[in-house]
C-alpha cells in the first residue's frame, strides 16, 4: 500500500522547516525519514505518535497526514 504524504511534507515545512530538522527532532537519520516519506519504509505507531507531538497535529487529523492513499 502506498500513501500520499504531501500534506505531511507541508506540515514539516510549516513547523520545523526541513526534513533534516524533522529527522533530528524524531531522533532518526534524514535517510530514514526520506525512506518513509517516499514509501520505501512504513511509519511505526510510535513514530506517528512522535510526529504528531512534534508537528502539533490534532489526533483526529492523523488519517489525513498518515493514511491518505496515493491515487
Amino acid at each position: 500500500m502506498r500513501f500520499n504524504y504531501n500534506k505531511l511534507r507541508g506540515k514539516i515545512r510549516e513547523t520545523v522547516k526541513t526534513q533534516y530538522e524533522f529527522a533530528e527532532a524524531m531522533g532518526m537519520s534524514k535517510s530514514s525519514i526520506s525512506g518513509k516519506l517516499n514509501n520505501k519504509a512504513e511509519f511505526t505507531q510510535t513514530e506517528i505518535e512522535n510526529s504528531v507531538d512534534i508537528l502539533k497535529i490534532k489526533k483526529e487529523e492523523i488519517p489525513a497526514y498518515f493514511f491518505k492513499l496515493k491515487a
